[in-house]
């Protein structure tokens, strides 16, 4: 974890505006391809969750500004990002799993194997904390999504990225499923949405 200084970091006017907003953070949808990464998962008889959840932890980290969070009137660098993510329960409600990225996929599938057997065997919800290093992650597999916003309590000092999945659809052969990008403005732009996106998709065609 490191310590920017924001008097001569590059961002400095932008997050001294957009942090003054009510609501800074923005965020967008976008499609992505899925025919490959499926056919890969299924092949593998691995979890497609789990398969696109990793890509999308990985492409996050290989963004810069997807890792800066800020903490306290401080902004910092997380040396990686890692995983908060809604995990479905039994009796039809969520929890919150959490869980680092790890460069070994099936580490990683393995460590959020247990995670989700957590969460789905216990009760209640802990929420992350300020400045931590988690990218916040849902999965709303029922909907394809056109849109979407997040509940937010304009008082707690949020920064995470948030990117929730939606519905897997296909049409004439092509699988796709809508994803939605929300971050805070005063740590990245659209620029910085675009980049994961590339990446994101480069590594969803990839087995």
């Amino acid at each position: 974890m490191k310590k920017i200084n924001i008097e001569t970091w590059k961002r400095r006017d932008h997050f001294k505006l957009f942090s003054q907003f009510e609501e800074p953070f923005f965020g967008m949808v976008v499609n992505i391809d899925c025919t490959i990464a499926y056919a890969n998962a299924k092949a593998a008889s691995k979890s497609f969750f789990l398969h696109y959840l990793y890509r999308a932890l990985k492409a996050a980290n290989s963004v810069e500004e997807f890792r800066y969070r800020i903490l306290n009137e401080d902004i910092i660098l997380h040396q990686q990002a890692s995983i908060s993510t809604t995990i479905n329960r039994p009796n039809g409600t969520f929890g919150f799993g959490y869980f680092d990225y790890n460069t070994d996929e099936n580490i990683f599938i393995a460590d959020a194997q247990k995670a989700i057997e957590v969460v789905q065997t216990t009760e209640g919800l802990i929420p992350s904390q300020p400045g931590g290093s988690e990218i916040h992650f849902s999965a709303i597999p029922w909907v394809d999504f056109t849109s979407l916003s997040h509940a937010r309590s304009f008082t707690f000092p949020d920064s995470c990225p948030k990117i929730s999945f939606g519905k897997l659809t296909e049409k004439n052969g092509v699988k796709s499923m809508p994803i939605s990008v929300h971050v805070h403005h005063g740590l990245a732009d659209g620029f910085h949405v675009g980049k994961f996106v590339e990446q994101f998709q480069k590594l969803m065609n990839k087995a």
